[in-house]
């Protein structure tokens, strides 16, 4: 029997447990295989709404080309929605290494009081990692061990917030709730940050800046007659989802 070129699309099963699940998402990334022809197949607008973004990801799964990171985790979100025990954020580092500059990010998970991530990267200690991290700055901390193995000194770490299981949000991503230069700052103090938003985050309490940017703006637009004011918000948002 002839093997297929298209990796099945991992679906879940009531008999898996959440790492298992998590495990079968990232062997299907694995799979897709890592983009290195410096092409990015896939474009990535980060402002997009999380509707708009949740459509690519399943293109992804369609033409199954190989991936980068970012992409990685829009499609980590896309196969982990619906999972409501599941929380994804976006976890993202600036590195330093022979006088140029790196950026990556993964897909941070927290479940159970664990901590984990999802990714694609060169380097296999720099994309997933198990559900087994107590606190995030356990996590992070981990990522930035993995780097120093490639002689990469981590200067940023931005971290976001939990992202909506709703696929037809209008909702753009937070990516960056908090920001760390973390080369200027002690491991306490990086620590002592992370564990803050870490808590937030658990207690729900963070709302994304960008989700009450749209609402501030449109009463500042040119003032027409109340009909169409009333419904340009609506139409620029279905201008602004296909886009």
């Amino acid at each position: 029997c002839v093997q297929p070129s298209v990796p099945p699309v991992p679906n879940y099963k009531l008999s898996m447990s959440i790492p298992e699940w998590l495990q079968a998402i990232q062997t299907y990334m694995k799979m897709l295989q890592y983009n290195h022809t410096g092409t990015q197949f896939f474009e990535i607008r980060k402002t997009r709404p999380l509707s708009g973004l949740m459509e690519t990801a399943k293109e992804m799964t369609r033409e199954s080309l190989p991936i980068k990171c970012l992409e990685a985790v829009i499609l980590g979100i896309y196969l982990t929605n619906g999972q409501p025990s599941v929380e994804r954020f976006p976890i993202s580092f600036k590195t330093h290494f022979s006088g140029n500059y790196f950026h990556h990010v993964v897909l941070g998970i927290y479940c159970n009081g664990r901590y984990g991530s999802l990714g694609m990267s060169r380097r296999s200690d720099l994309m997933d990692k198990p559900l087994t991290y107590r606190t995030l700055s356990d996590l992070i901390f981990d990522f930035e061990d993995s780097y120093k193995k490639y002689l990469h000194s981590v200067k940023k770490v931005k971290i976001g917030l939990y992202v909506p299981h709703e696929p037809h949000s209008f909702q753009p991503i937070e990516w960056k709730q908090l920001v760390l230069n973390v080369s200027k700052m002690m491991r306490t103090e990086v620590r002592k940050e992370l564990e803050k938003l870490a808590r937030d985050m658990r207690m729900k309490i963070l709302k994304p800046s960008s989700a009450h940017s749209p609402m501030k703006e449109r009463p500042r637009g040119k003032s027409l007659s109340p009909h169409r004011r009333q419904g340009s918000p609506q139409r620029r948002a279905c201008r602004r989802d296909k886009s």
